[in-house]
């Protein structure tokens, strides 16, 4: 973005792509930082006041303009970082593992550990493993055993409804990868990642199955009515009159055309690598991350930045509330988590004390740390970690 050049900022691009090994990481500034930069129109961009040159993309506009130059699909990582693979192998498997992260295989030191370590993966996926997927190790403690009598032990020992649940879990995954997939091309099946393509022979009676059952998620996504029920009848996340809001602890337990609306987004704009909360609007179609860096600390986190992508005209914007004097603060956490999270209990009875106190007879005071302190000081009360106690003064 620094060269003034179209011509020489091209040249440049291509040559960085043909010394890249593996993949190739382009970063770039981008239109909401104009504020930010002092200086006049100047060709494609600006001249800073210190005679630089500026050029500034827009959300979508620098995976476009890198994918052009190397002639591959690219992934937007984060807001203004783009990856170019040289194998595209590389770009699927990276997508896949965005969606669902490979779970960890247990340690194993015996054929008995080694069955638990299956056992686990049993659980998690829904399918057995295949030799290819396990690792080393695992292998070698269990070549003596054929591959029925594995299954039939690992069947054996694994809780059924564990499987059931990592069998519905990795269709929804399988689907929800099929469904990003589509706005890069899909490929053959055989181009896909091997644990998907497991997945979808487990799980689906045929590849072409899956893409059609993933292109209907795609379509209900643009219907508003559907988005809005999918939004209420989430068992994650705090659903308002104008949006769903769910902790990216959560994300995972919404509705997969929920999810697949905030990785629409991402392959957009880019998702930013510090992030809390997402918001999901169901009037239009946008997202904003927003981080509270202290959420699990903070009992009212305050928010830090957010960073917003409105999907009908692919414009971003950025938010920085670190200079604030009187930043936003959130009330009711455990509304933002499923209600089987570890910490939702501790949040609630916290909630539960604050209404008790009258601290959220006017919503409209407390939204800023200002007005919540001003209410915390009428109530007679304060905050001592996740416990709200009487103020000294007011006993």
């Amino acid at each position: 973005n620094v060269i003034e050049d179209p011509a020489e900022r091209r040249r440049t691009l291509l040559r960085a792509w043909e010394l890249a090994g593996s993949v190739l990481v382009v970063s770039a500034r981008l239109r909401w930082e104009r504020n930010q930069i002092k200086g006049i129109e100047y060709g494609d961009g600006i001249l800073t006041q210190r005679r630089t040159f500026q050029h500034l993309y827009a959300a979508g506009e620098l995976r476009d303009y890198v994918e052009e130059a190397t002639g591959v699909r690219c992934l937007s990582a984060a807001p203004g970082i783009v990856y170019a693979f040289k194998d595209d192998s590389a770009r699927l498997s990276y997508l896949a593992r965005q969606i669902a992260p490979d779970g960890e295989w247990l340690a194993s030191e015996d054929t008995a550990s080694a069955i638990s370590a299956v056992v686990a993966h049993l659980e998690q996926r829904g399918r057995m493993p295949q030799l290819e997927e396990m690792p080393q190790p695992i292998i070698s403690l269990l070549g003596h055993l054929r591959p029925a009598e594995l299954k039939r032990l690992a069947e054996q020992e694994a809780d059924p409804v564990k499987v059931e649940r990592g069998a519905e879990r990795a269709a929804l995954d399988t689907l929800l990868f099929l469904a990003v997939e589509l706005f890069h091309g899909r490929g053959p099946a055989s181009s896909l990642p091997l644990p998907v393509q497991l997945d979808i022979r487990a799980f689906f009676p045929s590849y072409t199955e899956a893409c059609k059952r993933a292109d209907r998620l795609l379509f209900k996504l643009r219907d508003d009515a559907y988005v809005r029920r999918a939004m209420n009848g989430s068992i994650a996340g705090k659903f308002t009159a104008t949006a769903l809001y769910v902790h990216r602890r959560a994300l995972h337990r919404i509705p997969t055309v929920l999810r697949l609306y905030e990785q629409c987004a991402s392959i957009a704009a880019g998702r930013p690598g510090e992030w809390s909360v997402v918001k999901l609007r169901h009037q239009g179609r946008g997202v904003s991350w927003l981080d509270y860096p202290e959420f699990d600390t903070d009992p009212h986190p305050r928010l830090a930045a957010s960073y917003a992508v409105d999907l009908r005209t692919l414009k971003s914007s950025f938010t920085s509330y670190a200079d604030s004097v009187n930043r936003p603060l959130l009330h009711r956490k455990h509304e933002f988590l499923a209600e089987d999270d570890p910490d939702a209990p501790k949040y609630r009875r916290l909630t539960e004390a604050e209404v008790r106190a009258g601290l959220y007879e006017s919503p409209h005071l407390i939204g800023t740390e200002e007005g919540w302190e001003r209410e915390l000081a009428r109530c007679g009360r304060e905050l001592r970690g996740h416990r709200l106690v009487r103020r000294p003064d007011c006993t």
